[in-house]
């Protein structure tokens, strides 16, 4: 059984940043596809970045420069650290792993398992 555990949320002003922190155990994340989604209300869930075993990481074109993804394997831990947010970043984000090295097309159906999801709320 995987379990991930998403941590670092809260509440935050316009322009100002956190840090997300996913806790896993074994070595999930040195050998999968580990990612970050958020999912607003009444909103479908998207892909915010991932990084696969080999360090390589990906972001849509409208979260680079904010968003960034990494990890610590010794830790076994994924982080998304997120600056200059704005309202329209408001959401659940969740951890989710993809039981392959490689990460591939970026949807959520693809991955096999999910942390609780951790709030994050920006106000303006």
């Amino acid at each position: 059984q995987v379990r991930l555990v998403e941590s670092g949320g809260g509440s935050v002003q316009a322009g100002g940043s956190l840090r997300l922190s996913c806790a896993t155990s074994g070595d999930i994340v040195s050998r999968n596809c580990m990612a970050w989604f958020r999912q607003a209300p009444g909103k479908e869930r998207e892909g915010v970045a991932f990084i696969n075993t080999y360090g390589d990481t990906y972001s849509p074109d409208y979260m680079k420069g904010r968003f960034t993804i990494s990890k610590d394997n010794a830790k076994n831990t994924l982080y998304l650290e997120m600056n200059s947010l704005n309202a329209e970043d408001s959401a659940m984000y969740y951890c989710a792993v993809k039981l392959s090295p490689v990460c591939g097309e970026f949807v959520a159906g693809q991955y096999n398992y999910w942390g609780q999801g951790t709030q994050v709320t920006v106000s303006s």
